[in-house]
């Protein structure tokens, strides 16, 4: 894992009034090794390879109210941390998340320590060779309308997103009642509804499917769906945790791509003074936990990230890494057609262009909104303006009618 003096870095986002170096030494010594004064020096040169060390402090402008702000960056001894989630969760921000305001906004590891992460089994590049597709942002339809509906209805669904052009399609998180139509039943027909589209049309589809049930038996499901065709795993993995991903990343039995839900994640970045900061949560740590593709909330919609942090998000997600391949940024929420020029602007080539009521609410049904994304995108990547696209698209002239053209 590393040589025996390596260290992971820390910073800390603290508000509050008194020293903040004091601050950070305590930090420092609390989620280490607990107290320093009073030991003899024999516990001391035994405690000291264990001991947090403070690596910088910046103060910050403070708020209206008074408080001051600071950037506390701290480095942990390796030795301290074992090579999974709840080990360098609870090293560097454990009991301390306690402690008044206080955020995580970043984290470094050694090479020796990340390589102990899986990262994503695909990747962009790997990811792109499943479909064959290379020129253009990818298309994924979230599959709404699918709680209480039987497979047939599901399967009329799930064919008029085919029919749209999309190259991926999701289960909705929120699908965990699947009485009607249970998750290998729909794997064994939406699977096959994928082959009979690539013999007639070329074009190749992943069906992401909601991996549920009990945390102890979800290896074991991921391995069924799998022997049943599934050619994606879709993963609430706030709900399940980090080290979850980690494990179905990291097993040799599992290889189709994995696709990171961020549910549950606002009780953890919303805040800006206390929880994980965004670009940390979806950016690094779903990379390094093996996300193909992760989730996030877009900068455009009713739950939007501010812009700088989704980028930010995506830049960890898409960084140049010898260790670990790079993964797909999906923003999402409220991406409709008209957004599509923003997005590109914004993201550039590799990225997934992430729609449910975007393609599902199109006065036309799912599969003109399907297509109305994919003139779009085709039309944005071309040079076309979105207008001079619609002239040769009636689907993406009746989305711009409902969404309009969003542009800066």
């Amino acid at each position: 894992m590393g040589e025996e003096n390596s260290f992971l870095t820390a910073t800390y986002l603290v508000s509050g009034v008194g020293d903040f170096y004091k601050r950070a030494e305590k930090i420092a010594l609390g989620l280490t090794v607990g107290t320093w004064t009073g030991l003899s020096m024999e516990e001391k040169d035994k405690l000291i390879k264990h001991l947090g060390k403070v690596e910088e402090v910046q103060v910050l402008p403070g708020d209206e109210q008074g408080q001051g702000k600071a950037l506390l960056t701290i480095s942990f001894p390796v030795l301290n941390v074992t090579p999974d989630f709840p080990s360098l969760l609870t090293t560097i921000f454990g009991k301390g998340s306690m402690d008044g305001k206080i955020r995580l906004v970043d984290v470094t590891l050694p090479e020796g320590l990340r390589r102990e992460f899986p990262g994503p089994k695909f990747g962009i590049e790997g990811i792109r060779n499943l479909l064959g597709v290379y020129d253009r942002p990818l298309l994924m339809s979230i599959f709404k309308q699918c709680i209480g509906l039987n497979l047939e209805e599901l399967n009329k669904e799930y064919q008029s997103q085919l029919e749209g052009g999309v190259d991926l399609i999701k289960d909705d998180e929120i699908f965990f009642q699947d009485d009607e139509a249970p998750a290998i039943q729909r794997v064994r027909s939406f699977e096959e509804k994928n082959r009979r589209h690539y013999e007639k049309t070329g074009k190749k589809v992943l069906y992401a499917v909601n991996l549920t049930g009990p945390v102890t038996q979800l290896a074991d499901q991921a391995k069924r769906l799998i022997d049943a065709g599934a050619s994606c795993l879709l993963l609430n993995v706030f709900s399940y945790g980090l080290d979850v991903l980690h494990q179905l990343a990291a097993d040799p039995n599992i290889q189709v791509p994995l696709m990171a839900h961020p549910a549950v994640a606002g009780a953890l970045y919303q805040s800006p003074d206390y929880g994980i900061a965004s670009p940390l949560l979806f950016g690094k740590f779903l990379r390094w936990a093996g996300a193909d593709f992760v989730l996030y909330p877009s900068p455009y919609g009713s739950v939007a990230l501010p812009e700088k942090e989704a980028l930010q998000i995506a830049q960890h997600l898409r960084q140049t890494d010898r260790i670990h391949r790079d993964a797909f940024p999906v923003p999402s929420a409220g991406i409709h057609p008209g957004l599509t020029p923003l997005l590109f602007e914004d993201f550039g080539l590799d990225f997934i262009v992430n729609a449910g009521g975007g393609i599902h609410g199109h006065e036309e049904g799912s599969a003109a909104g399907g297509r109305a994304f994919l003139h779009a995108i085709e039309a944005i990547v071309s040079g076309y303006t979105l207008e001079e696209a619609s002239n040769y698209s009636p689907e993406l002239k009746q989305a711009i009618k409902q969404w309009g053209v969003h542009s800066r």
